[in-house]
């Protein structure tokens, strides 16, 4: 089954202070993706700073290839590596291999979210 290593965050609430790097597979048809046993359809356009919603839950999240720069937030967020991808990762799109064994790090975003506070929903997906 075909993968790609991709941001991964929930988007319950106004921004998400945590977000995964990770494996995530396609269907044949390309309209569902899954990610670590949960699967996810596109929202169409229809949702409000996300691209898909989980099937089960409804919760929505947004989905989106690495930037090499490793600011794919909105906001300024700490971002978790999954293990099975940091070699990947860390050498082969952030080309930084000395930090294949770094777990997490933390994004500086490209917006501030306007002074207000927000509060971790931290989901293990």
């Amino acid at each position: 089954m075909k993968y790609n290593v991709m941001y991964i965050e929930e988007k319950s609430g106004v921004a998400a202070l945590e977000a995964n790097i990770g494996q995530v597979f396609f269907s044949k048809s390309g309209k569902t993706l899954e990610y670590k046993g949960r699967k996810f359809k596109s929202l169409k356009g229809s949702g409000f700073k996300a691209n898909y919603f989980d099937t089960e839950t409804g919760e929505h999240y947004w989905f989106s290839n690495c930037r090499k720069d490793g600011n794919d937030g909105l906001y300024r967020t700490k971002v978790f590596v999954d293990e099975e991808v940091r070699r990947e990762y860390w050498g082969d799109i952030r080309k930084m291999p000395e930090r294949i064994e770094q777990a997490h790090f933390i994004s500086t975003g490209k917006h501030k979210p306007n002074g207000q506070e927000i509060k971790s929903k931290r989901t293990n997906v």
